[in-house]
């Protein structure tokens, strides 16, 4: 913790959690987008170090900011990425090491993150089951160990804790308009990921998402019944709200007449209590936000992220290792621009909620 912690225990005084730590990470180079995303974790490095990225960014951090800056070079790296990514599941060496550096951002971190937790777990409970039936005289048969389900069955899908908190389940529903048949097919997400516009809110964008479509000219829909393409129309609803809520502001968009990606300096509004109504249940769900990464800088190619964390009825600022508190109100400052152009380029990307009803709980 250092000074920082000295100055947080000043500011909170008696009010300074007991047994509550609140680090700062530094930035080896080019990291913030991983720090800011860790941050919202204060046993944060541990995971850090668990997934071996840590060594990874210690390898080539030395010489990171040089080579990154020399644009050739740069180029030809994520050629070099691109090409090993298209041939498939490529071995992993140092150069796809530093490309991923070159190319995540905040939000591509926090799924390889999640995913890579998920795969740990995983294969954990799969080998201590493994062990378990080995080792257990009632899971064998005369002919040997079981290996399959009875009648065909599936084996049902793993679930840890990391789905536990984060996972959902999305129906994405579509009705033929010849014979009214609606074809319904659940997926499960981690995270929502939201298209925006200038001058909107959290829950107008969720009403986007849940949105219909209709399906037609080249985009018609195969209908089973009709044996056809048939127009149709298309809406995706949340079957099952998570009990954490991640929600991603797609801010950066690919703009075909300048042939790369701009960011989106877009206001958008965000509450401290959001109400998720688009779902298929009959009350709604209610969050209260939590943490929030920011993205700081005019493009996606460049620019710096902090984080913004509630804890213990007290908002910190999270700025690489720099921690320090905030009133509430400073948190509607990241809201985005409400121009075009502004001198304003700190803008909340990604939105933490945590459910505060007990109907999804689990």
């Amino acid at each position: 913790m250092g000074a920082t912690g000295s100055k947080l225990e000043k500011a909170l005084g008696d009010q300074f959690p007991e047994g509550e730590r609140y680090f700062g990470l530094e930035n080896f180079g080019n990291t913030c987008y991983c720090n800011s995303v860790l941050q919202l974790s204060s046993e944060s490095t541990l995971i850090f170090v668990v997934l071996g990225f840590g060594r990874r960014i210690e390898t080539v951090i030395p010489w990171f900011d040089a080579l990154y800056f020399c644009v050739p070079f740069r180029e030809q790296l994520l050629d070099y990425y691109s090409n090993s990514k298209s041939i498939g599941d490529a071995e992993e060496n140092l150069l796809t090491c530093l490309a991923d550096l070159f190319t995540q951002d905040a939000h591509e971190f926090l799924n390889f993150l999640l995913n890579e937790l998920v795969d740990i777990l995983e294969k954990e409970a799969h080998a201590i089951k493994s062990d378990a039936e080995s080792s257990s005289p009632s899971e064998k048969i005369s002919n040997g160990p079981k290996t399959g389900q009875a009648n065909g069955a599936q084996k049902e899908p793993l679930v840890t804790w990391v789905h536990k908190n984060f996972q959902g389940l999305l129906t994405n529903e579509t009705r033929c308009l010849r014979c009214e048949t609606v074809t319904a097919r659940d997926e499960t997400f981690l995270d929502l990921s939201l298209d925006i516009e200038q001058n909107s809110s959290i829950t107008s964008c969720l009403k986007n998402f849940s949105s219909t479509e209709t399906l037609n000219a080249e985009d018609k829909f195969f209908c089973d019944k009709c044996c056809s393409l048939q127009e149709a129309q298309k809406r995706m609803k949340i079957k099952k709200p998570p009990h954490i809520l991640v929600i991603h502001l797609k801010r950066f968009k690919y703009i075909e007449q300048l042939g790369r990606y701009k960011k989106l300096l877009y206001r958008v509004v965000f509450p401290l209590e959001l109400k998720l109504s688009n779902t298929m249940e009959d009350a709604d769900s209610e969050y209260s936000l939590f943490a929030v990464v920011v993205h700081v800088g005019s493009g996606p190619n460049h620019g710096h992220y902090v984080s913004l964390v509630k804890s213990h009825n007290h908002w910190l600022f999270f700025d690489d290792e720099n921690v320090e508190m905030i009133d509430e109100s400073v948190v509607q400052t990241f809201f985005g621009s409400a121009q075009e152009y502004s001198s304003n380029t700190d803008h909340g990307y990604i939105l933490f909620y945590e459910s505060i009803g007990t109907g999804n709980k689990s």
